[in-house]
C-alpha cells in the first residue's frame, strides 16, 4: 500500500468515502442490499464458518471468506502504521505549512498535536481547509483548532472487524492506536481495514512498489528510498556512484546515496544536489529516515 493518511502509504479511497460520510449505523438484519458497510457489518454478525470451509456466507455478498475471517483474527496492531511513520502536524501550524504538508504527503487527512504526537488532539481534513479558506487563499485568522475533527483512539488488541463497526458507527476514518502508557504506537484508517477484506487499494498518489519509482515528467521521476541504486541507474542511464564523493561500497539505494550525500538525514522539503547534476528533493521523512524523493536528472525541466 502507499502512503496513506498519516502514512506512506495510506491515502483516501474515494470510492469509499461518500458511501461511508453517509451511512447510518447498521442493524443486525440489515440487508445485503444497503451497500458495501451494510454487508461487511452484516458479515461480521454471522456465524463464523469453519477455517477449513471456502465458502462465503450469503451475508459476506462478493466478500472472500479469507477477508471476512481477517476481520475476526486479526489485531489492529498488526495492520495499524507505525509510529515513526505517521505524518502529522502541530497545532501551531501556519496556513501555509499546513498546505506544504497537505501537498508534499499526498494526504487527505492528519492528525493535529498539541506539543508532541503523545498528545493529538484531533484530525485536520484537506476538506475543510478547503471550503473554509479556498485554495491559495492569505488569511492572517487563520484558526487550525476551530478545524479539528474527532479522532477514534484505540488499543492495539482490538479485533479489526471490532474498529471497523465502531468507525462506522462514530462516522470516522482514522484512528490512533494508543500504547498501555497513553502514548501514540501507531495509525489505522478506514482504507487499512478495507484492504484487508478485498486486497490492495491503489490510488494516483501510490508509487508502483513492484518499480520502486513512476515518472513524473520527463527526467523526473517519484522514488521510494528504499529503491536500489543499480536500478534507477540503469533507467536514467547514468551512474550515481562513480563519483569521488560517493563510496559505492557503501549504499545499496537511493535514501542511502542521499544520506551520505548529506551526511545527515534531511528534512521534508529539503533539495540534496549530485556532484554530477541530478537534485533529489526530499519529499517525505521522518526523523530517522527518508521514506520518498523526487529526483530530477541534469537537463529536466
Amino acid at each position: 500500500m502507499g502512503d496513506t493518511d498519516g502514512s506512506s502509504e495510506a491515502a483516501q479511497s474515494a470510492r469509499f468515502e461518500d458511501e461511508f460520510e453517509n451511512i447510518e449505523t447498521v442493524e443486525e438484519d440489515a440487508p445485503k442490499s444497503g451497500g458495501f458497510f451494510s454487508r461487511v457489518i452484516g458479515a461480521l454478525s454471522a456465524p463464523e464458518a469453519p477455517e477449513e470451509d471456502d465458502t462465503v456466507s450469503p451475508q459476506a455478498d462478493r466478500l472472500s471468506a479469507r477477508g471476512m475471517m481477517n476481520l475476526r483474527r486479526m489485531r489492529v496492531d498488526d495492520v495499524a502504521i507505525p509510529k515513526a511513520d505517521i505524518t502529522a502536524v502541530p497545532i501551531t501550524s501556519t496556513m501555509d505549512e499546513l498546505v506544504a504538508v497537505f501537498k508534499d504527503s499526498g494526504l487527505t487527512r492528519l492528525p493535529v498535536y498539541d506539543g508532541t504526537l503523545d498528545t493529538p488532539i484531533g484530525m485536520a481534513h484537506l476538506k475543510d481547509l478547503a471550503l473554509t479558506y479556498g485554495f491559495n487563499a492569505k488569511t492572517d485568522d487563520f484558526d487550525l483548532r476551530s478545524m479539528l475533527r474527532p479522532l477514534v483512539f484505540v488499543p492495539p488488541s482490538m479485533t479489526i472487524g471490532v474498529l471497523l463497526t465502531k468507525m462506522q458507527a462514530e462516522r470516522r476514518h482514522m484512528a490512533l492506536v494508543i500504547d498501555e502508557y497513553g502514548g501514540v504506537d501507531g495509525l489505522v484508517t478506514i482504507e487499512d481495514l478495507i484492504e484487508q477484506v478485498i486486497g490492495e487499494i491503489e490510488d494516483e498518489h501510490d508509487v508502483d512498489e513492484g518499480k520502486n519509482w513512476t515518472v513524473e515528467k520527463p527526467g523526473c521521476y517519484i522514488a521510494l528510498a528504499k529503491t536500489p541504486l543499480t536500478d534507477f541507474e540503469a533507467e536514467i542511464g547514468h551512474s550515481l556512484t562513480d563519483h569521488d564523493d560517493v563510496d559505492e561500497e557503501e549504499i545499496d539505494t537511493l535514501g542511502g546515496l542521499v544520506f551520505m550525500l548529506s551526511g545527515r538525514v534531511p528534512t521534508r522539503g529539503e533539495i540534496v544536489v549530485h556532484p554530477d547534476g541530478p537534485e533529489f528533493e526530499v519529499i517525505d521523512a521522518d526523523p530517522r529516515r527518508i521514506k520518498r524523493l523526487r529526483v530530477r536528472v541534469a537537463g529536466s525541466a
